[in-house]
């Protein structure tokens, strides 16, 4: 699908200051072989997901149906862009606890949403920012309807949500029990802790350094390229990854 949305989106990327060097903008690869190369893949897929699940197999004509029609008609609609992105992350969600068959906590679920809607309005503020300071055309339609304050006020709030499901999550998750070790120099209250509550201060300092980067350095036009290319905020993720391993398969019995 990421294939089809840049080949959709071509045009629009060969005016683009950075997007204009993708393979498909750039002519490195012929539509016809793009669109070969997609379908392939999206059968595939759908092949595989059979052998797994069947809901799966459900959940993913629902993500490919959602996100042809996100590349076509809702990425040009204010709002109902940035909503269907959430969607699309939260149906990767539904896909992965089908496929473990783990049950799924309406927290998770929540803090899922608010996140990649984090990211969505992020990447949109971002994308408005880079092209007023590089004074290009913005051929992207939902820029010109979302005024910068809109953009500023979403941030902020999906920021908020997003600490506050993650937190609650947290505090929502089963009681743990622990180690014969641990538990002989830890005191009495803290028999049964949340034990992922001790990743709330990471996953705070996370959103702020994100927030620091959009605001600050104008940095989230892709969310995963931030990731990578800022130390600070990749150490937070690989140490919030490895406290949540520890807590739970080390830490707990």
């Amino acid at each position: 699908m990421y294939l089809i949305n840049d080949l959709v989106d071509q045009e629009a990327d060969k005016l683009h200051f950075s997007k204009k060097s993708r393979p498909i903008a750039a002519g490195k690869i012929s539509p016809a072989t793009t669109l070969f190369f997609a379908l392939i893949l999206a059968g595939l897929s759908l092949i595989s997901s059979l052998q797994l699940s069947n809901y799966l197999f459900f959940i993913l004509v629902v993500y490919l149906t959602t996100q042809l029609s996100y590349s076509l008609w809702f990425k040009n609609i204010i709002l109902i862009d940035t909503l269907a992105i959430a969607f699309f992350f939260m149906l990767r969600v539904f896909a992965g606890s089908f496929v473990v068959i783990a049950p799924l906590s309406s927290w998770l679920i929540l803090t899922t949403m608010m996140l990649s809607l984090l990211l969505a309005v992020g990447k949109r503020r971002s994308e408005l920012t880079i092209l007023s300071a590089n004074k290009a055309p913005i051929k992207r339609r939902t820029l010109l309807f979302y005024p910068k304050p809109l953009l500023d006020g979403l941030v902020f709030m999906m920021a908020t949500a997003t600490l506050i499901t993650y937190s609650l999550f947290t505090f929502n998750s089963p009681e743990a029990g622990q180690r014969q070790f641990f538990s002989a120099y830890l005191p009495q209250t803290l028999s049964s802790p949340k034990l992922l509550m001790a990743t709330i201060p990471i996953v705070v300092y996370g959103v702020f350094r994100y927030l620091y980067l959009i605001f600050e350095k104008s940095e989230g036009e892709s969310p995963e390229r931030v990731l990578l290319s800022d130390g600070p905020l990749f150490i937070a993720v690989i140490t919030w990854a490895t406290a949540v391993f520890f807590l739970l398969y080390f830490l707990a019995p």
